[in-house]
């Protein structure tokens, strides 16, 4: 774990490259690496842009509308769950339940929490 922890922090992901380089020089299965680097939520496998965004999709929010906000925000930087955008500056994951239950449908971006997103205009204007 910490030979991935500071890999991780040196190359900001753990791209396949480098979980075979540590498979190779510590003798553990890449298997084991692998396994390890996509359990725990801490690790990244892709690269991940600047800014984090994350669209809620726990019940109160997927009944609220939170598919409809991620449809917005993935058309709006133009790509999809899991991605980062060209230029580095958004990667869009979906989360469970941010515990913002009363503003439903909600959204973080890195440490702000973005509510009442029903009305899914707003979202281009808060991505600016």
């Amino acid at each position: 774990m910490p030979v991935l922890q500071e890999a991780q922090r040196i190359f900001g992901y753990l791209p396949l490259e480098v979980q075979k380089f540590i498979a190779d020089e510590t003798g553990t299965p890449i298997a084991e690496i692998y396994g390890v680097a996509t359990f725990y939520s801490q690790f990244n496998t892709t690269i991940k842009g600047k800014h984090k965004v994350g669209v809620c999709l726990g019940t109160a929010c997927y009944v609220r509308g939170a598919q409809a906000v991620l449809e917005k925000v993935c058309e709006e930087l133009g790509i999809g769950l899991g991605e980062t955008t060209a230029d580095g500056l958004f990667s869009i994951e979906d989360t469970r339940c941010l515990g913002c239950c009363s503003l439903a449908p909600v959204m973080v971006i890195d440490d702000t929490v973005y509510g009442k997103l029903d009305d899914i205009s707003r979202i281009p204007e808060i991505l600016d």
